[in-house]
């Protein structure tokens, strides 16, 4: 048994201001008033920090980074995963969706094997019984990748009868739609990553859009795949990047349930009007806007068309991102803690977590703020076999 008291602890609709909260067998036992005289000798006493539900992150690439964090620097898939687990958590993350991109990417080291290696890898790390956080894939596919197709069916045939199913992306970053609609802004991104001039780099636009376009027609047999694996219950599909409501309206009628990035307002609106999730960049908030010149993740918070933020790249982003909002006025603090706990979780078809509620799961994050900016004090996952030290001990 788990207890931490005083706290202000955020639940759904409310802030309690003083509370208590205990977890016994990983679930959540109790969340009320610490009354006097009612606490018990055990608690740790959290001395007026926030308590939160522990993070849940839809879509994290920083794995990535951790396994080749330099171009030729290249370090084992089993080490990434667990260094990288270290980070996530320090940031409040209790349940990350990996990015792993079936598709063949020379500048960043994709492969479809690297893609099947992380899979196993993040798959054997979660079945451990070691794991610091609940490691799970989002299967992110080039649509225009044949042989990433091939290799994520396979992959998702390894599931028996899923609940929920596993998270399925369908991606196409061709300049000239998507995130790089505008490719200029890729070209641009070229410039400042390679150090090229910028007539090299509208050489190597012209040549990846020839070459891409010579597999434009794969697009229409990878979604109808997923579309029968959704179909089936064997994947939850997400649409990548979304720019109009025509292309929200081909995502619906392929069985797609979450609108991930959206370009545009006019594709976020287009998406809760049709009962899609959607799900934005956390640093596109606290950047202020999109490095693309795409909407501002904080301008459809505040429209009220975004159900969960996502690290993307940065996994300290999240609960940034989500007090952030809370100081500036954009939404409440329980509704902006929501963003990232439980919206990412219905995103993602997780009923289990998400909120400080009895019966859920017992993820935790205490956080301080000084100056604005949040301090993960401690996590608590529903797994973990011993609390950690108290908050300022």
């Amino acid at each position: 048994m788990r207890v931490l008291a005083h706290a202000q602890a955020v639940l759904p609709d409310r802030v309690i201001d003083d509370a208590l909260v205990v977890t016994e067998g990983g679930l959540i036992t109790y969340v009320g008033p610490a009354r006097p005289g009612a606490v018990p000798a055990e608690a740790v006493d959290l001395r007026g920090a926030l308590l939160l539900p522990g993070i849940v992150d839809t879509h994290s690439d920083g794995l990535e980074t951790e396994l080749r964090p330099r171009p030729g620097a290249e370090f084992e898939v089993e080490f990434g995963v667990s260094s990288f687990e270290g980070r996530v958590r320090a940031a409040g993350v209790t349940t990350v969706f990996h990015g792993v991109a079936f598709e063949s990417h020379d500048r960043k080291g994709r492969t479809v094997e690297r893609a099947r290696r992380l899979d196993a890898a993040l798959r054997a790390r979660g079945a451990s019984g070691h794991a610091l956080v609940d490691h799970r894939v989002l299967y992110r596919l080039d649509a225009r990748d044949p042989d990433g197709l091939a290799a994520l069916d396979a992959c998702l045939s390894d599931f028996d009868a899923p609940v929920p199913p596993p998270l399925v992306s369908f991606e196409d970053h061709t300049p000239g739609q998507g995130q790089y609609r505008d490719s200029a802004v890729y070209r641009r991104w070229l410039e400042g990553t390679e150090g090229i001039s910028a007539e090299e780099a509208q050489r190597r636009v012209e040549t990846l859009v020839a070459e891409r376009d010579t597999r434009i027609g794969h697009r229409e047999i990878a979604l109808g795949r997923l579309a029968e694996l959704a179909a089936l219950g064997r994947a939850r599909l997400l649409a990548h990047d979304p720019v109009t409501a025509a292309e929200i309206d081909v995502a619906v009628a392929n069985g797609v349930a979450v609108a991930e990035f959206p370009t545009t307002l006019e594709a976020a609106r287009a998406a809760r009007e049709r009962g899609l999730r959607v799900v934005a960049g956390a640093p596109n908030v606290l950047r202020g806007g999109s490095h693309s010149g795409n909407v501002s993740a904080a301008e459809l918070v505040a429209a009220g068309l975004v159900d969960g933020l996502s690290s993307d790249y940065l996994p300290s982003a999240p609960l940034a991102a989500a007090l952030l909002l809370a100081a500036r006025g954009v939404v409440p603090l329980p509704g902006a803690v929501a963003l990232v706990t439980s919206g990412p979780a219905a995103v993602a078809g997780l009923t289990d977590r998400g909120a400080l509620a009895e019966g859920q799961r017992g993820d935790l994050t205490v956080v301080t703020v000084e100056r604005g900016w949040p301090t993960v004090r401690m996590t608590v996952a529903a797994g973990d076999p011993v609390l950690l030290a108290g908050v300022g001990r």
